[in-house]
């Protein structure tokens, strides 16, 4: 069975529903995924790709979009890099109300290690470990 790749419309298409066709056709491609009887793979593009479309077009508060996210990035079949920080990053952007790529960007620092960041962003000042630095 060959490795395809998974775009952010289909994701899109599922969770918000608003083609029903397309949402239940999106819904048997991840059951088959989670069962292993079809492999795919996505990239974190398409996570961001998705999380701000919800946010922006679609009006979704961010616990809900966490809380559609998390299934979809952690299927057995679905190829993702980086699930663990992805998930992180969904509870830093939910738990500290902050745009998901400074989440992102905060997961990514504590899973190295690293506390400090050049930034003019005040956001980081929120984040518990990491301190903002201006150059």
């Amino acid at each position: 069975m060959p490795l395809r790749v998974l775009d952010t419309n289909l994701l899109v298409r599922y969770l918000t529903r608003d083609d029903q066709e397309k949402a239940e056709r999106a819904l048997a491609l991840l059951q088959r995924l989670e069962r292993g009887e079809e492999r795919a793979r996505s990239t974190v593009i398409v996570v961001f790709e998705t999380v701000y479309t919800l946010q922006r077009y679609y009006k979704l508060p961010k616990p809900r979009i966490r809380e559609l996210l998390v299934p979809i990035i952690t299927l057995r079949g679905l190829q993702l890099p980086n699930k663990g920080l992805l998930v992180r990053t969904l509870d830093v952007y939910v738990g500290e109300n902050i745009s998901f790529a400074d989440a992102y960007h905060a997961a990514d620092m504590a899973a190295r290690g690293e506390t400090e960041i050049y930034s003019w962003d005040t956001d980081f000042d929120r984040i518990p470990g990491i301190t903002r630095v201006e150059p």
